[in-house]
């Protein structure tokens, strides 16, 4: 039998000053490791206010190049405290190419992996387009990271809604799949609309886990961020991030206020589920050919 993988999930608000959202974040580590978290995950984006509410050149100076600060940073922590950290960068891959990369830091220090976020959204608030790259095969696509701790299949935020990307994870050989994620409301809107969009980002990322058979792990922030510009009312983070198990069942979640969550996950039960629920072996692979078209018109 194999232990539980204790993992904590760090859920902040982020401001202008690039160093207290460091010390936020390291603190929040820090509090994970001292309560035995081998696995800690940092909410997407951790390192800055979510600045794709509007679209600056200027802010393309946010980004930096992966190695470099950040990951320095979070290495020497993971060695510090022996653990696995994933962080989540704005990545100047090279002049005017820039990637939403995430990071896995191994508990020795070293990079891991990368994963550069796939799916890219471009909506009022989140004019992600204007900023990243989307991932390709050369940012490992969806392929699992091969860590101390098991397979991470890391996601980043808009693929959480795409059942397509935490498929291939998972046949990948992904033991967990990690989401960290920058979504919110916006303030406008009214309360049962925004119980509508935060039931549905919840059930949909438990429904990967159940069709999957596998843990689910998301990072959410908090806090309201404004819009510089004027141009839009600004967005509420929502936080709840949450551990769902390989039913779709939440194992821990938080609230709407900064918190560090620390739970245990019982890895081996994946094996159970699936052997209950054998999506994988029943899949008719030789009817899915349409899935690799726009639309079957």
């Amino acid at each position: 039998m194999t232990q539980p993988l204790r993992v904590g999930l760090v859920q902040q608000s982020c401001g202008t000053d690039l160093d207290a959202n460091q010390r936020t974040s390291e603190a929040g580590i820090r509090d994970a490791a001292a309560r035995g978290a081998r696995l800690v995950l940092l909410q997407e984006l951790h390192r800055s206010v979510y600045f794709c509410q509007h679209e600056s050149t200027d802010l393309f100076d946010l980004a930096e190049p992966i190695p470099g600060p950040s990951t320095q940073w979070l290495g020497a922590l993971a060695r510090e405290l022996n653990i696995v950290i994933v962080g989540s960068l704005f990545e100047k891959r090279a002049a005017g190419l820039y990637h939403n990369t995430a990071v896995v830091m191994e508990s020795d220090g070293t990079l891991a992996g990368i994963y550069r976020k796939m799916h890219i959204p471009d909506d009022p608030g989140y004019y992600e387009k204007f900023y990243f790259t989307p991932g390709d095969a050369e940012g490992r696509g969806f392929t699992p990271i091969a860590t101390s701790v098991g397979k991470l299949g890391l996601l980043v935020c808009w693929d959480q809604w795409y059942p397509e990307a935490a498929r291939l994870m998972a046949l990948a050989g992904a033991d967990l799949l990690l989401y960290p994620t920058a979504i919110g409301w916006n303030p406008a809107d009214p309360p049962e609309e925004r119980g509508r969009q935060r039931d549905a980002w919840v059930t949909i990322q438990r429904a990967h886990a159940v069709a999957n058979g596998l843990p689910v792990l998301v990072a959410n922030r908090v806090g309201f961020e404004s819009d510089p510009t004027g141009q839009w009312p600004g967005s509420q983070f929502w936080g709840h991030s949450f551990v769902a198990g390989p039913q779709g069942e939440i194992v821990v979640a938080a609230g709407e206020e900064a918190e560090v969550v620390v739970v245990d996950v019982d890895l081996e039960r994946s094996e159970n589920v699936r052997r209950w629920w054998p999506f994988l072996r029943d899949r008719r692979i030789d009817a899915y050919g349409d899935l690799t078209r726009r639309f079957r018109d």
